[in-house]
């Protein structure tokens, strides 16, 4: 009970404060009363973390809160989509932690190339090399490449002193970061230097054939059309490509087409390529992410609906003054 309730009872005052029932419990026992509708979905949501606890999994504060929002809004159940052990390393479970989550790791199982687009902290990429690392480690891959196009979030980086890859180095850093919680970090220079993991620029994949290989390409929305065309061409036998980005954040100089956008209609309907969405309820950062990623869409939405109004003020404006 210590580990369904939490210590203190704090789990217990989660489930309370979400449903407009009464919640009585002693001993062993739980006691639910009110509507039909509310005291159903509480037993279940008491069935699946009982399930999740017998499975080994220690409960949170923000797992409670999402089994919650996946039995308001899904079919899915909460005990298989947060019991999903994808890799584990120094004593860390990597697993998905939503149902659009679940759902883009099955994906990349079931398909050869699959797009995860969405927002900040939503997990695209990091999921995406929880895969590489587990399908490394099963030998299904002989090699992990990870590359992304460098370009500039808003800054200016060509002037700054060093080497080739000292100039780059900034933009491959999250790479590094993720493979550090998956793997022994020792291992890392050592796998890296014997060309089983690559973490090289986009650039760098124009006239390769990769085969045997997990191929992740990230911030892909700062890619143009013909940059995109060029890393999808260069899938080889027995590879898996996995793309994400964020089209709400392409970095792209003005007037340059973002290669995921367009993608998304040149590839659809293809067989064995899927996209992903993510969506703010996806995002697995402090709660404040997923606030700031819905403020910012209603203020796009905003700009896009007053755009017309605005340049139909600017044109009455200039005819009036001629």
């Amino acid at each position: 009970m210590v580990s369904l309730l939490g210590s203190r009872d704090e789990l217990l005052r989660v489930i309370e404060g979400a449903f407009r029932a009464d919640i009585h419990v002693r001993g062993n026992e739980i006691t639910v009363t009110g509507s039909p509708e509310e005291s159903s979905t509480v037993v279940r949501l008491f069935e699946e973390l009982t399930e999740l606890v017998r499975g080994g999994a220690e409960l949170t504060t923000d797992a409670v809160e999402r089994s919650i929002a996946m039995l308001r809004m899904t079919t899915d159940r909460p005990a298989e989509v947060l019991s999903l052990d994808i890799i584990s390393s120094r004593g860390r479970t990597i697993r998905p932690k939503t149902v659009n989550q679940k759902r883009y790791v099955d994906a990349i199982d079931k398909f050869t190339v699959v797009f995860g687009i969405g927002p900040a902290g939503t997990g695209k990429t990091y999921l995406a090399m929880a895969k590489a690392v587990r399908a490394l480690q099963d030998k299904k891959v002989n090699r992990i490449i990870l590359t992304r196009p460098a370009v500039e979030a808003g800054e200016r980086l060509g002037f700054l002193p060093g080497t080739l890859y000292e100039k780059i180095d900034p933009y491959l850093r999250p790479l590094y970061d993720a493979l550090h919680d998956m793997l022994d970090p020792d291992s890392i220079p050592r796998l890296m230097a014997a060309g089983t993991i690559e973490v090289a620029p986009l650039a760098y994949m124009r006239g390769r054939t990769l085969n045997d290989a997990y191929i992740i390409l990230d911030e892909a929305q700062n890619t143009s059309p013909e940059q995109m065309k060029m890393f999808l061409t260069r899938l080889g036998f027995n590879s898996k490509i996995v793309v994400t980005g964020d089209v709400t954040q392409v970095d792209l100089p003005g007037g340059t087409e973002s290669g995921l956008k367009v993608v998304q209609d040149i590839l659809e309907g293809i067989s064995d390529i899927h996209f992903s969405h993510l969506t703010s309820a996806d995002v697995v950062r402090h709660k404040l992410v997923g606030d700031i990623v819905d403020a910012y869409g209603r203020y796009d939405e905003i700009k896009r609906q007053n755009a017309p109004q605005a340049i139909k003020g600017v044109v009455k404006r200039s005819r009036e003054r001629t």
